[in-house]
Order: C-alpha cells, then structure tokens, then sequence
C-alpha cells in the first residue's frame, strides 16, 4: 500500500505549483444538470478493465437468483443455495480462478469481478460460492502443489466435492499465529495427528461446516522434527482433513455442529468443528511453503517462521479483496433501489403550486442519499485498481512463477484498508436507504432488509475492519520509519519538511522554517484557491494524512520515554485507525481522479468530475472541524463547504438515474416491489 511518504511527498515538493489555481476544465463553469452523458458509456466507464465478465454474468445469471429468499426457513435456504452453487459452477464463471492445466482460465482479476459481481445476486449464493471456489479450492491451489492441484481442484470446482476453510477459531478470531489446533507429525505411521486441545480451539463460524463440507483446509500449529531433534513448533500450516462420509455423517475423530441461525446469509451453513486426534497422511499437509520428509525433518524455502507465515496468508489476501467488492455490488443495488423510489414517491403539497413534492426534490433526501451514491461510484474506481494490483502480484503465481515480496506486502495492506472502507460504507449506505425508503424500506418484499442483514457481517469477515486498519497503520509507521533511514538530523527535518509543510511548527530546531513555509503554503488559506480545484481536493487530502502520521509518530515517541511496547500502542490505537483511513481516503480519491483522467474530454468525464467533487468535499465537510483546528481552512471556507455539497447536491440530483444506470444492473434483478 502506497506510504505518506510516497506520492503526498511528490505533491508537497512541486515548487513551481502556482497560488491561483483554476477549477478543473469546462465543467466548472456549467451546471451538471445540463450535462448529457450517455448511460451505456458511462456504464462501459465504470465496468472497468474486466467489463467482459460482468456482462457474461448479466447474460447467464438467472433473475430469481438475486430475489429476496429470507422468507424460507433456514433448511430450506440451504438446500435452495446448495442447488444454485451447483448450476452457477456449470455457467464456468468461477473458472478464471484456476490454472489452465486443471480446466481453469488462469485470470485472477477477472475471477476477483466474477465475485464482486455475483454481490448483486443473493449474497448468501455469493458468500456460498466464495467458501467453495476461493477459500476452500482457492487455498489448496495456493498453498498446494500439482499433485494436490490435479487430485483436489476438479471436485471442487465442480462442487461434486464440497469443502470448507476451517482457520478462524473460537478464541482466536483475527489472531491467526495463536490458533491452538495442532497437527503433530507422527514418523512411525506417517500421519499428521489433528487434534483440538480446548473447547476455545474449536473452529467456529466456517462456511459449509454445518451441514455441506466433505473436506477441510484446516490450519494448525504444525509440530515436527526429524531424527534425534525434538518435535518442534514449526508455525500455522495448512492441512486436508476429510470430514465427513458420503452418507453425510462425520467421520471417526470429527465433530461437528451447527452455529444455529444468523442475522442474515441464512443459506450458509456456517457450523464448528472438532478434532480428537484425526490421523491423516502426511500427503494431506499443503506444502508449498514448507515441507515435511517421512523421517519428520521439517524444510521450507522462506528463511524464518514469520516468512512462511505472511507468505501463507498473503497467498490468501484474495479474500478480503473479493469481500470489498461482494459489498460494493450490494451497495450499489440498494442506492438504485432507494433513489428509484424516490424518483417517483411524493410527499407532501408543493407550496404554491399544485402536487405533491417528489422525495428527491428534498434537499435533506438529496443530502441524505446523493453523498452516499458518489463515495460508491468512487469506491468502486478504487476497487478496480485494488483489482488489478492484486492481479498484477497474483497472476504470476497462478501462471507458476513467484510473486515479488515487497509487492504483495503492499497489496496486502491495500487489501486490508480498502476492505475495511468499503465495508463500512456498505453497512452505513445501505442503512440509509432502508430510511431513505420509509415504511417500503422495511419490507422483505423490497430486497432492502435482506440486503442490511446479509452485508452486516461483512465489516468481520475476512479480518475485523478495526484490527484491519490498525495493520494497514503499521504499515505506514514501518514505510515513515524506512524514509529516514540513513538521514542525519538536517536530512530528516528536509524529509519531513516536504513530506507535510506545517508539523515542523512544534520542532524548537525547525520552527522558524516552517512558519515561513506554512505563511506562504497556497492550498489552505488561500480563499482565491476554488473548492472544485481538483489539485487542490487531492493536497488537502494528502496533507490530512501526512499530518495525522507525522503526530502519531510524535506520540509514540514521547510515549516510547516512559512506557513500554503494547502500552505505548495500546495508547495510540485510535490514532493508528484514524491515519489508516484517512490513508485509504486519500487512495480512493486518487483512485477516482485516475479514472476520470484517463477518459477523453465529455459529457460522461464532466458528470463524473462533479460527483467527484461531491465525494471529495462531502467527506472534507464531515471533517472540517478537525482541518479548523489545523487551521488549513478558515470559517470562511468551512462554511463554503457546506454551501458547496448544496450545489453539487442539487446540480447532480437530475443526474440520479443517469448514474444508477451506469452500474449496469438488470432492473430484472433488482428484485424490489417498489421499483417494478
């Protein structure tokens, strides 16, 4: 994941940027109410680099797919989900996951769409379909080598042999490394013995466990050692485990359970299991990072135990990409749902004129919706790039080669940042426009509920955002710790210098420099700097961030003098979330500048300048105290702000439909009442 010291850096040090800037091309000087884009071109825009895949999907979905199904019993969700896995693996989207030498296509990102994508259907199906193709086969391509490739992946690929991901635990949710399952190695018989300590070992809350799984990717603490040496912890690994019989019934050693009905995505069986001392061939264990020999010596290629441990689960950082985007496509239906109706509901007299008043036309329902619609449509520019970087690591694996290390630790730290935004703004935009719908929001009928209560748990899975975002912000502490290195005491006060213009200001050594710098810094309190000025949404963004890190550095520092290590994270922990997401807003933006410039001048880049303009600056609104107190904008230009997001509100709300019919969703699919 790009660093404040990467490109808010390249902003910070262009000396020959001008003081006076002006508005971003033609479109600043024309209301967006005028603008004539076409749907179908704006679609083209926003389906991305893979836009094949999603129209594959709009051809051979069927429409009773992405209807509402919480009004069947829990068995009766199952049994329907189960069937409709089986006929979505015979359409072959889910291919693109898997290499060519086992019936796949080989193509990573266009299977990551494929997943997004199916979040406009019923997400239970989609989560269903993520289990079996990307964790439970999607982990033995990744962590195994051919001849687990070419004994396993049909089965599941297919879905003849149904599987399941078993890692998190009980008592060990996002705290991977201490997972308690063991598998000892036994030299005498050659077996792995799978075995369950503590109840808090159990693995809990795994997909397909209940009811459907035949075979495991469980992960255990892998105890080995060879001739004369004592067995040795070598570290989480990951091991088939054979669950269940054809018959259905659990096998010698395994129990399982059922976790019981759930807030939504009641047509997975997520359930627990347990292990009694499960003896499985050492063939079983996934060993592509490490290896064990029939005499028990343990080998691997990665030099140390954390080596083989992120790369295990860098292997898998696919998940949570897949996850952001799974929530994306069901924010994207409701925000269709909700401004259709709203496109048609009236509510109340007009004053002084005959009628009622269309809800859209309020500016509260404006202010309520509008934002949440353009934060999604740049999220999902966002995700495309998420998209393609996980491709561009990931694609040379699938094809047998070896991904770059410093690659995949940034993807990894994208993944984990965008994963938690998107997510987040599922739960809170879909929120709204269950509200937004009123009394029609709240049936099942319309599709919103299901939609609220499926997408719920999405801010847990695959990593709690919270505990996400604190590894994203470790990240970016490691990346400003490795940008001084080798600089004396005058080289780091320049870096930092360039980095953010005013921190310097609390520095005795620096404060006369940095004074100078912050009376003369264009982008702030310069009120002849415009508000649409694209340069200056993108510096305001960077400068919060590389802001917010340089004082979390500063804190822990301080702190560093007197406390000790996890006190002194423990201290900062709400700073640390704080400079991740203001990392990943700045990204996001970026995101969708990028998108914008790389399409020709007209009306389709001139409606999408404005509803950046209204992502960019509804998000600084919320934040405007906090860049108050900062002092990068005045009253003045705060209270512009909020009469701005008016504007922008008001010049996009005749655009609504226009946007929505750029997500390309078959209204066949949209499965609510109220937009028939």
């Amino acid at each position: 994941m790009t660093t404040t010291t990467d490109r808010p850096a390249q902003i910070a040090e262009d000396a020959t940027a001008p003081t006076r800037l002006q508005p971003h091309g033609a479109v600043a000087e024309r209301s967006a109410a005028s603008i004539d884009a076409d749907p179908q071109a704006l679609r083209a825009i926003m389906d991305g680099r893979w836009g094949w895949v999603r129209d594959e999907l709009r051809a051979t979905l069927p429409a009773e797919y992405c209807h509402p199904i919480d009004h069947l019993t829990t068995d009766e969700q199952r049994a329907l989900t189960s069937e409709r896995l089986v006929e979505l693996a015979k359409h072959g989207g889910h291919l693109t996951s898997f290499a060519t030498d086992v019936g796949g296509t080989a193509d990573v990102g266009a299977s990551t769409v494929h997943f997004e994508s199916l979040g406009l259907a019923d997400l239970s199906l989609t989560i269903k379909a993520g289990v079996q193709f990307g964790l439970f086969a999607g982990s033995i391509q990744a962590l195994g080598t051919a001849d687990h490739h070419h004994k396993y992946l049909p089965g599941a690929m297919d879905v003849s042999l149904p599987g399941c991901f078993a890692m998190t635990e009980s008592g060990h949710g996002s705290d991977v490394a201490s997972l308690g399952t063991t598998a000892t190695y036994d030299a005498g018989t050659g077996e792995l013995v799978v075995h369950t300590p503590t109840e808090k070992d159990r693995k809990d809350y795994i997909g397909n466990a209940a009811k459907d799984a035949r075979l495991a990717v469980v992960f255990a603490q892998l105890i080995t050692g060879g001739p004369g040496e004592e067995p040795e912890n070598q570290g989480v690994h990951a091991i088939l485990v054979p669950l269940r019989g054809e018959d259905g019934k659990d096998l010698p050693g395994v129990t399982t359970s059922d976790d019981g009905r759930k807030a939504g995505l009641n047509g997975v069986d997520n359930g627990r299991i347990v292990f009694d001392h499960v003896r499985v061939p050492r063939e079983n264990l996934l060993d592509k990072y490490g290896q064990v020999a029939a005499d028990g010596s343990y080998s691997s290629s990665l030099a140390s135990r954390n080596a083989r441990f992120f790369t295990t689960l860098g292997a898998l950082v696919k998940g949570r990409v897949c996850i952001g985007g799974g929530a994306l496509a069901a924010t994207r239906q409701a925000m269709a749902i909700a401004l259709t109706y709203a496109e048609s509901r009236t509510q109340f007299p007009r004053a002084g004129a005959d009628g009622e008043v269309t809800l859209l036309d309020y500016r509260t329902h404006q202010r309520r919706l509008l934002p949440l619609l353009a934060r999604t449509i740049g999220l999902g520019f966002a995700q495309d790039d998420l998209t393609a970087e996980l491709h561009a690591v990931q694609q040379t694996v699938l094809e047998g080669g070896t991904a770059d290390p410093e690659a995949s630790r940034a993807l990894e730290h994208h993944a984990a940042g965008m994963k938690a935004v998107a997510t987040w703004h599922a739960t809170a935009a879909i929120q709204a426009a269950r509200e937004a719908c009123g009394g029609n929001g709240y049936l099942s009928e319309n599709r919103l509920p299901q939609l609220k209560a499926d997408t719920d748990v999405f801010t847990t899975f695959e990593g709690d955002n919270t505990v996400l975002l604190q590894l994203v912000a470790k990240g970016l502490l490691t990346g400003y710790r490795d940008s001084f290195k080798g600089l004396d005491t005058l080289g780091r006060a320049k870096k930092i210098t360039t980095t953010v213009l005013d921190t310097l200001a609390v520095r005795t050594e620096a404060r006369a420099l940095a004074q100078r710098l912050a009376e003369v810094n264009p982008w702030g309190e310069d009120e002849s700097v415009t508000l649409l000025d694209r340069t200056w949404q993108l510096r305001a963004l960077a400068w919060r961030e590389a802001r917010v890190l340089d004082s979390l550095v500063a804190r822990m520092r301080t702190l560093a003098r007197t406390e000790k290590g996890f006190e002194v994270t423990n201290e900062v922990q709400d700073h640390m979330v704080l400079a991740a997401r203001v990392h990943a807003e700045r990204l996001i933006a970026e995101s969708f500048a990028s998108a914008i410039d790389a399409q020709p001048h007209g009306p389709e880049r001139e409606l999408l300048s404005r509803v950046m303009d209204l992502h960019v600056l509804s998000g600084l609104e919320e934040d405007r105290a906090w860049f108050l107190e900062r002092g990068w904008i005045s009253p003045k230009r705060s209270k512009a702000l909020v009469a701005t997001v008016n504007d922008l509100c008001a010049q996009l709300r005749p655009q609504t439909q226009t946007l929505v019919a750029g997500f390309g969703i078959p209204r066949e699919w949209w499965g609510a009442a109220i937009t028939a």
